[in-house]
């Protein structure tokens, strides 16, 4: 199987996180794509999650009925602060038959370098590289450091060309904070929840 791994806080999840995730379905021809959404990403410990119980339940009602599209709960179950690697290893011993793809912005490729174990991450999935707007092209020069040419190719090869949307979760919450909408931005379904259980009145 051809399995694609999409990491986020999803804080709330949004058209963006899924569009992003059909893309690299469709062009990398991939069997399924798993949302991850993280218990305590590592680089957003200073700032307090909505509960996990609320994210799940969102992604739950963006993904209905998408049978390519499923959540993975291992490190919301698993609680605390998760690494990649140790993520990607899990995955992989407990789909020893599948090729993993681990999608990201080129933004969080400029940052890879300085995430725990990246040689490790760039040895267990292909990454899947998307720009996002506002940001360049990616720069796959920076691992060179930390896998090989060859790996790098794959990569190169693999990158994710999508409709450019600027919807961020950042966003979304300050727009419910201000009373304003969020419709088209997200799925209704996700909309409702958040309005029926009064999240992110505050940023």
């Amino acid at each position: 199987m051809r399995l694609g791994i999409l990491g986020g806080s999803f804080d709330p999840v949004h058209y963006g996180h899924l569009l992003l995730a059909e893309s690299a379905r469709e062009q990398c021809q991939l069997d399924q794509v798993w949302l991850l959404p993280a218990a305590v990403p590592p680089h957003k410990q200073d700032r307090q999650l909505t509960p996990a119980e609320h994210r799940l339940a969102m992604l739950e009602l963006a993904v209905a009925g998408e049978p390519a599209l499923s959540i993975c709960r291992y490190e919301v179950d698993r609680g605390g602060v998760n690494y990649t690697f140790e993520t990607l290893g899990m995955i992989k011993s407990q789909q020893p038959d599948s090729e993993l793809f681990f999608l990201l912005g080129a933004d969080m490729l400029h940052d890879l370098p300085n995430w725990r174990e990246p040689s490790r991450i760039c040895q267990l999935a292909i990454l899947v590289v998307v720009a996002r707007p506002g940001v360049g092209q990616p720069d796959y020069s920076l691992l060179s450091a930390i896998t090989t040419p060859e790996r790098i190719e794959l990569m190169r090869r693999h990158q994710i060309v999508m409709p450019q949307i600027g919807i961020s979760s950042s966003d979304l919450r300050r727009r419910v904070a201000e009373r304003r909408s969020i419709r088209f931005q997200t799925p209704r379904a996700v909309e409702e929840y958040i309005r029926a259980h009064g999240l992110y009145q505050h940023v």
